[in-house]
């Protein structure tokens, strides 16, 4: 069943009590990571590990996710500026725990390619950080094993 969580705005990225960052770079210059991001939704299932299916909704404000192990998102997007920043907060989710969640993605060029930065802010009950504090190798592992997948695919013609 699916909660409302806390409704966040974009200053949640700073004052989350809980803040993942992963950096990587991609190949491919930031006009592309930036559409990959936030024109092809749909396509994340295909370089992002752990997104089964994702699309994008209320045009292009939205999006609807779903994980390969059933966990479901809905969320709106708060940052769409091309080529430099993506952010989204999850409105619902049938996680457990969770009470609030914003994701940040910032764009930088970096010699002919991206800096990709990735900001995971969250908070929910002491035990529920505690779990995602530990979960953090396994989140950067995630992010840079789709920062590849995501150069392979910007990378064909």
């Amino acid at each position: 069943m699916a909660r409302r969580l806390r409704a966040v705005e974009l200053d949640f990225v700073e004052s989350a009590p809980l803040r993942l960052v992963f950096t990587g770079e991609v190949a491919a210059p930031p006009q592309a990571v930036y559409a990959a991001l936030a024109d092809d939704v749909a396509g994340w299932s295909s370089w992002f590990t752990g997104v089964a299916w994702a699309t994008s909704t209320h045009d292009g404000r939205g999006r609807e996710v779903r994980l390969t192990g059933g966990t479901r998102f809905t969320e709106t997007v708060l940052a769409a500026e091309p080529d430099e920043h993506y952010a989204y907060r999850v409105d619902t989710t049938n996680a457990p725990g969770l009470g609030a969640l914003l994701e940040d993605w910032r764009l930088t060029p970096a010699g002919g390619g991206t800096r990709v930065r990735w900001t995971f802010a969250t908070d929910g009950p002491a035990p529920f950080r505690w779990v995602m504090a530990l979960a953090r190798p396994g989140l950067g592992r995630a992010f840079r094993e789709s920062a590849r997948a995501l150069d392979r695919r910007l990378a064909r013609p």
